[in-house]
């Protein structure tokens, strides 16, 4: 799995697909039944953008990508407009206490902002539950604003590539202005001498008389990524489910640099793989789990967990019938940053405290009967400055309520590095950690009840 063939599994690339019919072979050889009908793989788009041109002038003189402005490419669409007026908004919000936009006619216009937000401005968004990350284009397009120019003191910016990030969504429900974010050089090429009255108290609106042309011109690529699922069913609880997830994909290469993923998450890869073995010998054996198991290996976990997103939200086996996921995302390191217990013999805990009570006595139960792991608890608490239980695929289970456990070694000093290499895996550790994987997924297979769903889930902040 983290093979230099296998060019680090980055999504909807050649080495996440040859990582993907690896791990389809393996479900077949152990018999397991296809998880999608009559497919082993769970297809879903991913996006892509290159930009082909850009081009930015005021009164005819041009300006330089990444020099004097820039964009994000998958937030805006091709577009060539020409405009003779620009206004400027100051922050461009409006709430009840601050409106910029008071008594200005944008209607069709550019409008040009500054970055960041007033005083306060932030926290009474968030108190409100509206802050988001558009808010500057909501508040421009719903005044109008044809376009947006947002001032940064940080040009020049370093290059980037002409082939944008992926994404996830290119239907939209709603498309913002274009919008651009402009050096100080650029604004005061608009605002001339009133740009070093920007930050003056009394220096509000104003709209400049400029002939402004704007243009970017970019081509998308229609990509695809798939989850594997393969499907042991069970026995006289066979229309239940447990799911057993990992995530097989990784962040491939940089130039010529293959990011390894051995445990991140080569290490949960294999470990749900051998928990899929196990599971089908004992199958095979006659001593098969009442209920059905989906082996879940998903990809776009690095994009910000995509392929368990797409699961969830189109899921193959109703998410009311599943009792759990058990998420299995590092567990072959050990955390340098853990200074109490047997950092030899400990796995964390994420989410046994969330959504079901039956998770923690449960969890607790298989341990102390068979594998005698220190249990750690730290990133259980709502306060954890890494927000670690909203960063792996079982929390797109959690948000749909169903009731989870993520295991996880901590973060060391090669995670998302070249360096998270096999050779400095901790295969007695690994194994220790899957033994309690396996106890715990075969009590919640074959306990007479579904893992009750009696808790409040957790909000993501």
């Amino acid at each position: 799995i983290a093979s230099a063939g296998f060019e680090g599994r980055e999504t909807a690339t050649a080495g996440q697909r040859k990582a993907a019919a690896f791990i389809e072979n393996f479900f077949k050889s152990l018999g397991l039944r296809p998880g999608n009908g009559n497919d082993y793989q769970l297809p879903y788009p991913v996006y892509q953008d290159t930009l082909l041109s850009s081009g930015l002038k005021v009164n005819d003189q041009s300006f330089r990508i990444f020099e004097d402005y820039d964009f994000s490419l998958a937030n805006n669409y091709s577009a060539t407009l020409g405009s003779s007026q620009i206004v400027y908004a100051g922050y461009g919000v409006s709430d009840s206490v601050q409106d910029d936009y008071k008594d200005l006619d944008v209607k069709g216009k550019i409008v040009m902002l500054k970055s960041g937000y007033p005083p306060g401005f932030v926290q009474r968004q968030v108190n409100g539950r509206r802050f988001n990350s558009f808010i500057k284009q909501d508040e421009a397009q719903q005044h109008g604003a044809i376009a947006v120019l947002i001032i940064q003191n940080n040009f020049p910016h370093t290059p980037a590539p002409l082939r944008g990030n992926m994404y996830r969504e290119v239907y939209r429900a709603k498309n913002h202005p274009v919008s651009i974010n402009i050096s100080e050089k650029i604004a005061r090429s608009i605002m001339g001498g009133d740009f070093d009255s920007l930050n003056h108290a009394e220096f509000h609106a104003k709209t400049y008389q400029r002939d402004i042309w704007l243009s970017i011109r970019k081509e998308t690529e229609f990509l695809q990524s798939t989850d594997v699922l393969g499907y042991l069913e069970g026995s006289d609880l066979k229309e239940e489910l447990l799911v057993i997830s990992a995530h097989y994909d990784h962040l491939g290469k940089r130039d010529s640099v293959i990011y390894y993923g051995a445990d991140d998450d080569g290490s949960g890869t294999v470990a749900l793989l051998e928990l899929a073995a196990a599971f089908s010998k004992a199958k095979a054996a006659g001593k098969g789990p009442r209920r059905s198991i989906l082996f879940l290996a998903n990809s776009g976990e690095e994009k910000g967990l995509w392929g368990s997103y797409y699961y969830t939200e189109h899921p193959v086996y109703p998410l009311e019938k599943t009792t759990a996921d058990l998420n299995i995302d590092m567990i072959g390191r050990k955390d340098p940053g853990r200074k109490t217990g047997d950092s030899n013999n400990y796995v964390y805990i994420v989410g046994d405290d969330k959504l079901s009570s039956d998770l923690h006595p449960l969890s607790v139960a298989m341990n102390k009967k068979y594998t005698k792991l220190e249990l750690d608890y730290k990133f259980n608490d709502p306060a954890d400055p890494l927000r670690i239980y909203y960063r792996s695929d079982h929390y797109n289970f959690a948000r749909k309520g169903v009731p989870v456990i993520f295991y996880f070694d901590g973060i060391h000093h090669d995670y998302h590095r070249p360096t998270d290499t096999v050779d400095k895996i901790d295969f007695d550790l690994l194994e220790k950690r899957a033994r309690l994987i396996f106890y715990t997924a075969w009590e919640m297979a074959n306990r007479n009840e579904m893992m009750k769903r009696d808790l409040k889930l957790a909000e993501s902040r």
